[in-house]
């Protein structure tokens, strides 16, 4: 039996921007240095493949065609995405274990996780349709 090597990529969404509201300037800067080291290391172990803050203003396009473009997403809302990691792992289990060592947990961050798909969903279930179509024709 040979060991598992495939890996797979996972995102790490940081939600929540304002974590870090009401700790002291040193404090703050302490958490980033932390958060920096976390992220070179994973890097410099082949884990992280990426990752960025985001800033706080955008847009948020809707509607058909894009008809609705409004401000946001907003900065202060608790479910708002402050940053992101993508990372290629063995498994979820352990993009998980990665995600419990985020520095901003213990300010309130919160961390969701969500494994990269191969491709969009719909065009396999679309190509889905057009071969079961194809086969019963």
């Amino acid at each position: 039996m040979s060991a598992q090597t495939t890996k797979s990529e996972y995102i790490l969404l940081f939600r929540g921007n304002d974590w870090h509201k009401g700790l002291a300037p040193e404090e703050m800067e302490k958490v980033a240095g932390q958060w920096m080291a976390w992220f070179n290391r994973l890097t410099e172990q082949g884990k992280a493949i990426a990752g960025k803050p985001l800033k706080g203003e955008g847009k948020v396009v809707s509607g058909r065609n894009g008809r609705v473009v409004a401000d946001g997403p907003f900065a202060e809302s608790k479910e708002a995405i402050g940053g992101y990691f993508l990372l290629q792992v063995k498994s979820l289990d352990e993009a998980v274990a990665i995600a419990k060592e985020c520095p901003g947990l213990a300010y309130g961050a919160v961390v969701e996780v969500r494994p990269v798909a191969e491709q969009c969903p719909l065009t396999g279930e679309a190509l889905a349709e057009v071969q079961s179509a194809a086969a019963t024709a």
